[in-house]
């Protein structure tokens, strides 16, 4: 496993920038006593104090990286996965993370084959999520009202030279800011929107339908990620990265 100290003055940084007063004062104290209680091996108190900070609201690819590692140091290889998983969509190009979800990933029972996405739709998902969708929407807006200034431009200019240079420059514009738009939509539907979770149950049947009476399907064990499809009552449907489809209980998995 990787250290996870290399960003501890950014996300303390991050931690008194966010929220109101009180709980920025607090959140540091909980996010410093976490990283006490980690370097002296008490891993069960860190991940509360981390979780305390987490269930507040506060997102940070840094903090559910911390809240992963102190998850599988305990052994807890389905809670390590998902804040792994959870850090990674906030942080698609870290190293460290990636390298150490490959590790609890490793240590998971079930081994399916799996689809890979277009190359074109996993591109796109690691552009969306090289900026917060708060973060493309503002640029969206900003490169639409360009547009608009270089459309004004384009009208009123008397110079042939200048009109073309404002017309192609507003076109560029409104792409850029299409282009923005779509990659924020996307990156809510990836980070705030999950259809992934993690088999948090030592072992699932997949059932042929959403009840204890259906034919089982396939056996998971506790760390598998899988996708899901749709909800029935306390039931989903899931699909495996290898195609393969069934329900499980709700209470079996947590969304990423």
């Amino acid at each position: 496993m990787r250290s996870n100290y290399r960003n501890i003055l950014l996300l303390l940084l991050l931690l008194l920038l966010t929220g109101p007063a009180f709980s920025q004062e607090e959140r540091v104290i909980k996010f410093t006593k976490g990283a006490e209680y980690y370097t002296a091996s008490n891993y069960k108190d860190a991940l509360k104090e981390w979780l305390d900070i987490y269930n507040t609201g506060y997102r940070s690819a840094e903090l559910c990286y911390n809240i992963g590692n102190a998850n599988f140091k305990m052994n807890e290889i389905p809670g390590a996965i998902l804040f792994y998983e959870r850090a990674l969509l906030m942080e698609p190009g870290d190293n460290n993370i990636n390298y150490n979800l490959q590790i609890a990933r490793s240590l998971v029972k079930d081994k399916f084959k799996e689809i890979p996405k277009l190359f074109f739709v996993k591109w796109f998902d690691y552009l969306a999520l090289q900026f917060p969708s708060n973060v493309w929407a503002i640029m969206s807006i900003l490169f639409f009202v360009l547009c608009l200034v270089l459309l004004s431009v384009y009208i009123y200019s008397s110079g042939f030279r200048t009109k073309v240079l404002g017309f192609w420059a507003a076109v560029l514009f409104i792409i850029i800011s299409g282009s923005s738009l779509a990659f924020s939509v996307r990156n809510k539907s990836l980070v705030y929107d999950s259809h992934e979770a993690v088999i948090f149950a030592p072992s699932v049947n997949g059932k042929s339908s959403p009840d204890n009476s259906g034919t089982d399907l396939f056996v998971l064990h506790e760390g598998s990620k899988v996708t899901i499809e749709d909800n029935l009552g306390e039931w989903y449907e899931i699909k495996l990265s290898d195609g393969n489809k069934g329900w499980v209980p709700s209470i079996c998995l947590e969304i990423i």
